[in-house]
């Protein structure tokens, strides 16, 4: 398994260990000249919810790999935070938001990945 989808894995693991909810991994390495490999993205309930869900993605991924975020927007609003680690972008969305940008549908011709809620 290479270093991007390793770090897909761990992100995905630290946004269910928060419960976050509709996780889709977005696979956009066979399109030429997309920002980057992957897009996981998910949401939380409340503001709280989605930096808690940030922050558990930024210190796990930390912990288990020792890399680090390029870029992290939002946290201080918690509604749409971007979390960028170059090959792989992360969005943790509040439901309005994310249904409002829609943006798993920007890259209708990458395959997409929906992981089952962990209740």
């Amino acid at each position: 398994m290479d270093e991007a989808k390793q770090l897909v894995n761990n992100i995905v693991a630290a946004c269910q260990e928060k419960k976050a909810k509709d996780i889709v991994i977005i696979n956009m390495t066979n399109l030429p000249g997309a920002i980057c490999r992957y897009f996981v993205i998910c949401q939380g309930n409340t503001p709280t919810q989605t930096t808690a869900i940030s922050e558990e993605i930024i210190d796990s991924v930390k912990k288990k790999t020792k890399e680090r975020p390029v870029s992290i927007d939002g946290m201080r609003e918690g509604r749409w935070i971007g979390i960028d680690y170059g090959t792989v972008i992360v969005h943790v969305f509040l439901p309005e938001l994310r249904d409002f940008y829609d943006i798993e549908h920007l890259w209708e011709d990458a395959e997409t990945e929906a992981i089952p809620d962990i209740d």
